[in-house]
């Protein structure tokens, strides 16, 4: 397989797509959703953060009640039994029953936090007319639920701009197989194919590069040489009535200057 020429390459890498100023080789298309927004100054995508939002919350039930219920009980009933006679396995099952609760609160924590903290939508605009790109991003560390976890913003130029379809396999602890699949935009130093920053635009879409040829083609072309979409544009912070975890999120708020801006021509 030929390798990126981008450095450091994307984890997974699979294979490069047409740069910015390149005609896409496919056809364009949104088929999983509609654009966020679309007219002849930008164009806005979705990128959902997951599409299972609101499962986690359910099962913080779950570990919430073993760690706040049924493992303080457990505790107890050990110190009962470690008083009346301490021996090395009423003080290893103590120790036991300590990191399992530990091991649930820290679990619930993160998987609300994963479900609730994050932003209702992370989009990002493409304005063609001023040729950049406006994402709006979230910083999370999954193993520290207790960290400072918020809200990034940034633009870039297009010509900056690098598409790249990566595939990555791996494991669950129950030996399952699980594939995650998805593009990656890469932005490099100008003139260079040097990577200062990467983020994903799509992950699991099926038509990976239909989605990079929509927007290249928007960016390119403009909007009059997209194809119609069935799918009707809604507002990034539209979420579900039914979904909890969204309605809980946070809106999307971009900075009222970059807002103005990504929005607006030269």
């Amino acid at each position: 397989m030929a390798r990126s020429i981008l450095t450091p390459q994307c984890v997974g890498w699979q294979r490069d797509l047409p740069g910015p100023g390149e005609t896409p080789v496919v056809k364009p298309s949104l088929k999983e959703s509609g654009p966020n927004h679309v007219d002849d100054t930008y164009l806005e995508l979705s990128r959902r953060s997951s599409s299972v939002r609101g499962v986690l919350l359910f099962a913080v039930i779950i570990t919430g009640y073993c760690a706040v219920v049924e493992m303080p009980g457990v505790i107890f009933r050990t110190l009962l039994r470690a008083f009346a006679s301490i021996n090395q396995d009423v003080l290893f099952n103590l120790v036991i029953g300590l990191f399992a609760m530990a091991l649930c609160a820290w679990i619930s924590v993160l998987m609300y936090r994963t479900d609730v903290t994050q932003p209702r939508d992370l989009p990002i605009r493409f304005n063609r007319l001023r040729r950049k790109i406006y994402v709006y991003g979230f910083h999370m560390v999954w193993w520290k639920p207790f960290s400072h976890w918020y809200v990034t913003t940034a633009s870039y130029d297009w010509d900056d701009v690098r598409a790249e379809v990566w595939e990555q396999w791996g494991a669950s602890s129950s030996g399952t197989l699980m594939i995650k699949w998805g593009v990656s935009i890469a932005i490099v130093k100008p003139g260079t194919n040097e990577v200062i920053e990467r983020f994903p635009l799509s992950t699991y879409n099926k038509d990976l590069d239909n989605l990079w040829a929509y927007v290249c083609t928007y960016m390119q072309q403009g909007p009059d040489a997209l194809p119609p979409c069935d799918i009707e544009p809604r507002d990034a912070n539209d979420v579900p009535a039914y979904n909890l975890a969204l309605r809980w999120a946070p809106l999307v708020e971009w900075p009222e200057a970059m807002d103005i801006e990504s929005r607006s021509a030269p």
